[in-house]
């Protein structure tokens, strides 16, 4: 091969310069990148509001924690839990908070209840639902003893529990409105 020819063509024909064989490497790899970041981004937006749907539809139930408010003074009473099983619902006492000379126990109630703590007590018992709303239950009113027929419903988005407590039919009763905390 004659060196002068060697000069005029350096490179064979198929031959591409490193820099530009780099940058169409570069834009490859970001529209790869691209690509991915709007697959993520769309991926987790889906994730979000399937979560957020679920979250909404949960809020619509009466399972989770409550903080009881007395219907007289305003003030926090306790904290409810309910729970369901089989399509019933219960509340179960999980802390009072005791104004000065209360006592933690069902003084007032009757036969096994009698002095039982009222953390641990269950409160609520038998509510199933009807409609918006979950009835036929009987709620235990610590204070007095007395145990009542019951009916609840969540309103407020799911931040209110409307709870009320009678006897014989529900115009004759008082009601009460919890606040979610869980």
């Amino acid at each position: 091969m004659d060196p002068s020819a060697a000069l005029d063509h350096p490179f064979p024909s198929d031959f591409t310069p490193i820099h530009q064989h780099t940058r169409s490497t570069q834009f490859k790899e970001l529209t790869a990148l691209h690509i991915l970041r709007r697959s993520t981004v769309f991926a987790l937006t889906a994730v979000a509001a399937l979560m957020s749907s679920a979250a909404w539809a949960d809020d619509s139930s009466p399972v989770g924690l409550w903080r009881n408010v007395d219907d007289v003074s305003g003030k926090p009473r306790a904290l409810v839990r309910i729970t369901e099983s089989n399509g019933t619902l219960q509340g179960r006492v999980e802390k009072v908070f005791l104004g000065p000379n209360e006592s933690g126990t069902c003084a007032k109630c009757e036969g096994a209840l009698k002095n039982a703590p009222v953390v641990g007590l269950v409160i609520l018992s038998g509510l199933k639902k009807d409609g918006d709303e979950y009835t036929g239950g009987q709620i235990l009113d610590p204070d007095n003893g007395k145990v009542y027929s019951s009916k609840i419903s969540v309103t407020n988005g799911g931040k209110k529990l409307n709870v009320r407590g009678f006897i014989g039919v529900s115009l004759l009763g008082r009601s009460q409105v919890w606040e979610r905390q869980q």
